[in-house]
């Protein structure tokens, strides 16, 4: 916390960002701080950005991130550790959030905020999205609570964990498999079948919305879920991306769930 405070008192005249990780993408483009950025991943959703692509979110071309020259650099995820530490070490400022729940996720707005010289956007971006959830979670409050399982990958089945049990369960479902804060995890067949979800949602990394359910039909999965056709595809940045597009998952997630009371929320 020392370090993101120590980078937010540099902000002043920050000008070049790059950004290595699609969630801090997203979050600076909902910060309004789209001109800053000045280089991003192939990974990241850059349409309208006047920003190039200096490689992927895992294996960023370092020799490309100097080349445009930022005032700083944002990464994110454990799996970007390395990264950073390496564009550190070749003199860059970076600044590093590592959300792994929904509550730290939208905290994380607020230390991009800071970080890019926008604190309050930052806030207010995270003070709408707290609302939003309070709002899904009044809601779905009294109604029955589904059992859910998310698949973050399907080769093998993989819960997804870190923010999505808390996704879930704010969007008004039961999530036995992982607690919040853990890291996704292959999971068995009995596992799944023990638990007998009652909706399957699919939100394969990398696929958007072009996950085939007939990728779990055809397991011949003994759960309610496949026996109620409820498979669900969503486009993985609703749940993968610890950005402000995961509030918009826990009101997709809740109108799947839930569609009753979405339709009683006018």
């Amino acid at each position: 916390m020392d370090e993101q405070r120590a980078t937010a008192d540099q902000a002043t005249g920050l000008r070049r960002v790059v950004s290595l990780a699609p969630s801090a993408t997203a979050t600076l483009r909902a910060l309004g701080a789209d001109d800053r950025l000045v280089g991003v991943t192939h990974n990241c959703e850059a349409d309208g950005l006047d920003a190039p692509a200096v490689g992927g979110w895992l294996n960023p071309d370092h020799d490309a991130v100097a080349e445009r020259d930022p005032d700083l650099v944002c990464t994110a995820d454990p799996l970007q550790r390395d990264v950073r530490d390496a564009l550190r070490e070749r003199g860059h400022r970076v600044v590093h959030v590592e959300p792994t729940t929904l509550g730290e996720a939208v905290e994380s707005f607020v230390t991009l905020g800071r970080a890019v010289g926008r604190a309050r956007a930052g806030h207010d971006l995270a003070w709408s999205a707290r609302g939003r959830l309070e709002r899904v979670r009044r809601l779905v409050a009294d109604r029955d609570r589904p059992v859910v399982y998310c698949e973050e990958w399907s080769d093998p089945p993989t819960a997804a964990g870190n923010w999505v049990p808390d996704a879930v369960r704010a969007a008004g479902g039961r999530y036995p498999f992982l607690d919040a804060g853990e890291r996704s995890r292959e999971v068995t067949r009995d596992e799944v079948e023990d638990a007998a979800p009652d909706h399957v949602v699919l939100h394969v990394c990398g696929r958007g919305e072009r996950s085939d359910p007939a990728t779990v039909r055809d397991r011949d999965w003994d759960v309610p879920a496949v026996e109620r056709d409820a498979v669900h595809v969503v486009d993985d940045s609703l749940l993968n991306q610890p950005s402000p597009r995961l509030v918009d998952g826990v009101e997709t997630l809740a109108a799947r769930l839930h569609p009753d009371a979405v339709d009683e929320s006018g």
